[in-house]
């Protein structure tokens, strides 16, 4: 098998399998790396309260780098513009989350971000947003998916900013803020309202098994791409051992046919003269 396996179209055969089973096992790789996520900043990171300005940007979305931080921010509440978020639960009671639009200090584009100021279990306790200069702390969280249905008015679905941008008629950051902290001057802003607190996210990575699943079947495929080439090789030699027996056996047959036809010819050539007793009659 080896000398068939070092012919010309053989060796190239097993370039061209080695090549795609490359490119198999590159992409294994790669689903391999793909399955586990990357998980959420560290806690050290997040933590540390950092200004709004200098942490996002407004018309980018919101990176999994950026989510959760911790950020502060200067400016005033838009009180006209506010909306209650219906089905959010808070120490097991059903309620509305109060989001109201606040025009950052120093934001480009003049844009304001949705703050939940807080959370009411009666959306007629809402109360409006204080006036004047107010700092918040709190956690900086991507934006909700929009839900299609009828909905009381003043209220929405879902903390979503790209419609509470339709809604309020103007540039907002594609996020949102959980107020854990509201202060004027230097001294905490009563609400009426239940403060939404946000813990950052377990440090912890997960797992896509079906990613998994895909590596695993590179890997299979990137072997049978060599395994065929074998097959296929293995085939191409045992016709060659065929033809090559065949070939021995007309050969012999030949042979075989030319020595009868020998005899044949002597035993005419014996029978075919006078005896010497017949001729002497």
């Amino acid at each position: 098998m080896l000398k068939t396996a070092l012919k010309p179209r053989w060796i190239a055969g097993l370039l061209f399998a080695l090549a795609i089973s490359t490119v198999f096992v590159l992409l294994s790789e790669w689903q391999f790396s793909a399955a586990e996520s990357e998980g959420p900043p560290p806690a050290e990171d997040t933590e540390t309260v950092r200004p709004l300005t200098e942490v996002f940007t407004p018309g980018v979305p919101l990176y999994g780098s950026q989510a959760d931080q911790m950020v502060t921010f200067t400016g005033s509440f838009d009180p006209e513009d506010q909306v209650l978020i219906e089905n959010r639960l808070l120490d097991g009671e059903e309620g509305y989350w109060v989001v109201t639009a606040f025009d950052v200090d120093g934001a480009p584009q003049d844009a304001s971000i949705p703050v939940v100021r807080g959370w009411t279990e009666e959306a007629g306790d809402a109360g409006t947003a204080p006036e004047g200069e107010i700092t918040i702390t709190g956690r900086l969280l991507p934006p909700e998916a929009p839900i299609a249905g009828p909905v009381p008015s003043g209220t929405v679905a879902a903390l979503s900013s790209a419609e509470l941008s339709n809604i309020w008629d103007q540039p907002l950051y594609s996020a949102f803020v959980t107020a854990h902290e509201t202060t004027a001057n230097g001294a905490p802003v009563e609400t009426g309202l239940q403060t939404v607190t946000v813990a950052p996210q377990p440090q912890e990575t997960t797992i896509n098994w079906l990613n998994i699943f895909y590596a695993v079947e590179w890997v299979v495929f990137a072997g049978f791409a060599v395994f065929l080439w074998w097959r296929l090789l293995a085939d191409s030699y045992q016709r060659s051992l065929e033809e090559d027996e065949y070939e021995d056996d007309d050969e012999f047959e030949d042979d075989d046919e030319f020595e009868d036809d020998d005899e044949y010819a002597d035993g005419q050539g014996e029978g075919t003269g006078p005896t010497t007793s017949e001729v002497k009659k």
